[in-house]
């Protein structure tokens, strides 16, 4: 059963959401689908081409029947999730009855539902087109793709020694069918089904109603090609398609997908799995200033979800405008990322002096980090991880539980479990017990309220705020600022429930090759 509610109220669970109603400004309905997908058991022993088309048709059959959901609500653009038509865990071998070659829609005018015959063995991208133009709307799929390279002819190339390509890849059809757009991932995750493309690739599509939006998947979120590539060029609305592992307490699904959209000023059209084995849930559909998104909790059905929400337009060209900085969120232009980390200590917290309460060391998220304990109702902290420093004002709320231990942490440094890349990173965390040595550990429930005000200075200008309620309830930051020094403050309060984590996220892009 769906509960329908209406999504202009910022940051509520909603689930199948809002009938579209004209409205005067520019805007438009936009749909995510988390995908319980119908999994191959034994996705390590090659199917035939005929047997990988019965299992990839009964999960087209459900992106058929939400496409169905959608339109009825005036969907304009539909995304599907990551792998949500195969599955996962293939070897490069077992996938093989799984691929078709997609045309490049750059170099091709191409429509598989009215043109069947064009190309031969494509009859996922032949369905996934019928769709877009049986329900009229924009669809996004993800699919298993198979390309041929030089292998013969340019020894030197990256070509696999089986002389073609298989590529993780999102496509894009038009509401009359067209193939519009198609995207190879550029940052796969420990997936030895695909190959990663010579050169990454910066994709965008136009729509008739939204202006330009640009593709990345999954674990591209986390680097500069393509992510920061498309933002830098004005891009304001990304699709995003995703098989994401929630692991808290910084990188959940929503909790990171919301950070993002706020840190980049973007729209974001999240469409992830769901499946419970795996921690697989979380999708939304992400502006600036408003969130609707959904979590399952433990104990769900593990069923799908579909999520609708009308959106503002945020192309600037689009609407012929310059989308200025949104209300409540201050944004300045930061300092070149390309300084040391010593030129971005603040005044007050990079003095040789020792933080003000003892700190210790612990592991969170596989990173050493300095945490410093919050010992008071209310007070002051600051703790220095080498010399990046975060400090925090915090008043807990009158009705808060003395028992639980919150501590502050900073790490700037490397990650090299699970994908290497360079971080700075301050966070607020409930810790898991009453042991200090439990700080960073995961958590997902909380009773204490907290007002607060972090700080730190970066050394990028690539920094993701994020609050994380109880029962992984997101919150809309009270204020952000990011001044010219590369300072940025995140003001909360009034929390609806206990805080679970406090975060802004700082992305060393310059720094991943060192």
């Amino acid at each position: 059963m769906f509960l329908r509610v209406v999504v202009f109220v910022s940051f509520s669970v909603t689930s199948a959401v809002v009938r579209a109603e004209p409205v005067a400004d520019a805007s438009y309905v936009a749909a995510v689908y988390e995908h319980n997908v119908i999994l191959n058991p034994e996705p390590r022993v090659p199917l035939s081409r005929p047997a990988a088309l019965t299992h990839l048709q009964r999960n087209l059959d459900v992106y058929e029947e939400q496409a169905g959901r959608a339109a009825q609500q005036g969907v304009q653009i539909l995304v599907f999730p990551e792998d949500g038509l195969q599955g996962f865990n293939f070897t490069r071998s077992s996938i093989s009855g799984y691929l078709e070659t997609i045309p490049d829609p750059q170099q091709e005018s191409w429509n598989p539902c009215t043109e069947p015959d064009t190309h031969n063995h494509t009859e996922v991208l032949q369905r996934l087109s019928c769709i877009a133009r049986r329900y009229n709307l924009y669809l996004v799929a993800n699919m298993a793709d198979l390309q041929p390279c030089p292998l013969r002819t340019d020894p030197s190339s990256s070509c696999p020694p089986d002389g073609r390509w298989q590529f993780n890849t999102n496509v894009v059809f038009r509401s009359d069918g067209l193939l519009v757009a198609r995207y190879h991932k550029y940052n796969l995750y420990f997936e030895d089904a695909f190959d990663t493309p010579p050169q990454p690739e910066i994709i965008t599509f136009d729509t008739p109603f939204a202006g330009r939006f640009g593709l990345i998947t999954c674990f591209d979120i986390l680097f500069h090609e393509p992510t920061v590539t498309l933002v830098k060029q004005g891009l304001r609305q990304l699709i995003y398609p995703t098989a994401w592992m929630n692991q808290l307490p910084l990188l959940d699904t929503i909790q990171f997908q919301r950070a993002f959209s706020l840190g980049s000023n973007v729209t974001l059209l999240a469409a992830n799995i769901r499946n419970d084995r795996l921690i697989m849930t979380g999708s939304g559909i992400y502006t600036p200033l408003s969130a609707t998104y959904h979590h399952a909790q433990k104990g769900d059905p593990q069923e799908g979800r579909l999520l609708v929400a009308r959106v503002p337009v945020l192309d600037p060209l689009w609407v012929n405008q310059s989308v200025a900085s949104e209300e409540g969120v201050v944004r300045e232009d930061s300092t070149s990322s390309s300084a040391t980390d010593s030129e971005y200590c603040h005044k007050d917290s990079c003095s040789d002096s020792p933080p003000s309460s003892p700190t210790f060391i612990a592991s969170m998220m596989y990173d050493p980090f300095t945490f410093v304990l919050l010992n008071e109702t209310e007070g002051e902290v600051k703790v220095c991880n080498g010399t990046f420093c975060c400090s925090l004002q915090y008043q807990r709320s009158p009705q808060s539980s003395s028992e639980e231990l919150y501590a502050l942490g900073a790490f700037a440094g490397t990650h090299t479990v699970n994908g290497r890349y360079a971080l700075q990173v301050c966070a607020l965390v409930r810790c898991a017990g009453s042991d200090p040595t439990s700080c960073g550990q995961e958590v997902e429930e909380a009773e204490t309220k907290m007002d607060f005000l972090l700080e730190a200075t970066f050394g990028t200008k690539y920094v993701y705020p994020s609050v994380l309620a109880s029962k992984l309830v997101l919150e809309q930051p009270e204020h952000l600022e990011t001044a010219a020094t590369g300072r940025v403050s995140m003001k909360h309060s009034n929390m609806t429930a206990g805080l679970v984590t406090a975060c802004l996220y700082g992305r060393m892009h310059h720094l991943d090759s060192e």
